[in-house]
């Protein structure tokens, strides 16, 4: 399975404006910005489309694990709380905090946080910063000699 996302950006850094978009079309030019990245400007940004994802990837998950379990919830609510913070190598995502609540008949308290960090573990989302990353760039404009 591949899916696609993407950005479009004009403008420098601080004044710059982009958008990005989902193949589904869930997201289609969605704004986002320096404001929205570092401030609390309209739109959205990279580290929030992050946790977005690492929550519904998660909660899915633990939906799969409590399966296997012979378990069936009635409702999965998580919030992922991710952490971007300037280290010596730059802005770095330091961190994502999972909390997530559960209405899971038949689950006790210990079992319930067992399932949830094999969920954790087995997340893709939560295994992909050691995924290879490739990338391929161009120029759609040369510089104009003199």
């Amino acid at each position: 399975m591949k899916r696609t996302a993407s950005a479009h950006w004009a403008g420098d850094l601080k004044s710059g404006k982009g958008s990005v978009s989902t193949q589904s079309g869930v997201l289609s030019k969605t704004q986002y910005s320096f404001s929205t990245r570092f401030e609390n400007g309209v739109g959205t940004n990279p580290e929030e489309l992050i946790a977005a994802a690492h929550a519904g990837c998660f909660t899915m998950a633990l939906s799969a694990e409590l399966g296997k379990a012979g378990l069936t919830a009635n409702a999965l609510d998580t919030e992922a709380t991710l952490t971007l913070e300037k280290t010596d190598a730059g802005f770095t995502i330091t961190a994502v905090h999972l909390g997530v609540t559960g209405d899971v008949p038949g689950a006790d308290e210990a079992r319930f946080v067992e399932i949830a960090t094999a969920a954790k573990k087995g997340c893709p989302v939560s295994r992909v910063l050691n995924a290879t990353i490739t990338m391929d760039a161009k120029l759609t404009s040369l510089p104009k000699l003199v």
